[in-house]
């Protein structure tokens, strides 16, 4: 992805929104993430950066069942007891087979 692509996306959304009050945007790792252009960005506009750790997709996955089931419809409270669940069960096997290798 082009860092000028995130760099937009983020002005517009920031741009609408207007937050009156701290904003964290995650990311993963990638180069457009990491540049300097992104962090001063992030520090112009007082947002707070976060990444998920290095070689762990697991950590967007919860993330990314929650948009996925906000686009579709409300969430209902079960619906959000089953993603923490899921949450805890990825961290929880992550640790243990990073414990193993």
């Amino acid at each position: 992805m082009v860092k000028e692509l995130v760099l937009d996306a983020l002005f517009m959304a920031v741009w609408r929104r207007k937050p009156a009050s701290r904003v964290i945007v995650h990311s993963d790792q990638g180069s457009q993430y990491t540049s300097y252009e992104w962090q001063e960005f992030l520090k112009e506009h007082g947002l707070e950066g976060s990444m998920s750790r290095h070689g762990n997709d697991d950590d967007n996955a919860v993330t990314a069942v929650f948009f996925f089931t906000n686009k579709v419809g409300p969430i209902k409270k079960k619906d959000l007891q089953i993603l923490i669940q899921v949450e805890y069960a990825l961290r929880f096997f992550s640790e243990k087979v990073q414990a193993t290798a």
